[in-house]
């Protein structure tokens, strides 16, 4: 089985999901006790939310590289980052690491394109809905249209995440606020709805909205790493 390394942190409650998903995932490959090989290095929240709230990309990717060293020298066979938003600047934390990255959007695309999707909407923090990278790269490399919420619906997402769900709070008035912009979205022409926060799975999910496809990173990253790490 090969080791995964896990940047952690951003956020602790992520962080945890991640681990609990990966380990029930490599249990149902393998049967009996068997559980996956893994090590967390874990960011402090607090400085990440700093880093990305100030717009300090290059000091925050300086960070989490020394992350990613100290997994790759502790013995990790690749690496996965439980945040969506600091996959933007993945390339230089990543750089000079021969452990490889499992990126976030590789299993989310992946799904996305077994549905036959073309056109989905996204919904993250308001570093990643305002940031051309995740848009730029499902279109370039995956045949994908992103289009994401109104500016106004940005700002509610935003703070719902760093004020609620950082927090573990879950509230049913930010559900439903939720809800609504994806049934906004939806009315717009997008197919599906990727939950590019890896907080957001916890607050909404698919049986909320059976006829919306949904598309959890962190479940479909979790199981990624998990398939990775026993199968290669």
């Amino acid at each position: 089985m090969k080791t995964i390394g896990i940047i952690g942190g951003s956020t602790d409650i992520a962080t945890v999901e991640y681990y609990k998903l990966i380990n029930k995932h490599v249990r149902e490959e393998l049967g009996g006790l068997h559980t996956g090989e893994i090590i967390i290095n874990s960011m402090d929240l607090a400085l990440s939310a700093h880093y990305v709230n100030n717009g300090l990309w290059e000091e925050g990717a300086e960070y989490l590289r020394g992350k990613a060293q100290s997994l790759a020298r502790a013995g990790a066979d690749f690496i996965i980052c439980v945040s969506n938003t600091w996959h933007r600047v993945s390339d230089k934390f990543m750089a000079g690491i021969e452990a490889p990255l499992l990126h976030i959007a590789e299993p989310t695309a992946k799904a996305i394109k077994e549905q036959g999707l073309q056109r989905v909407a996204l919904l993250g923090t308001k570093a990643t809905m305002s940031s051309p990278y995740l848009p730029d790269l499902f279109n370039s490399q995956y045949g994908v249209e992103i289009v994401v919420p109104k500016e106004e619906d940005q700002t509610l997402i935003d703070n719902v995440i760093f004020k609620e769900l950082s927090y573990a709070q879950f509230t049913d008035s930010s559900r439903k606020a939720y809800l609504k912009i994806v049934d906004d979205l939806a009315l717009s022409g997008a197919q599906g709805v990727i939950l590019g926060c890896t907080e957001i799975g916890l607050l909404i999910a698919q049986a909320d909205r059976p006829n919306i496809p949904m598309f959890d990173t962190l479940r479909l990253h979790a199981k990624a790493a998990a398939m990775k790490a026993v199968h290669g």
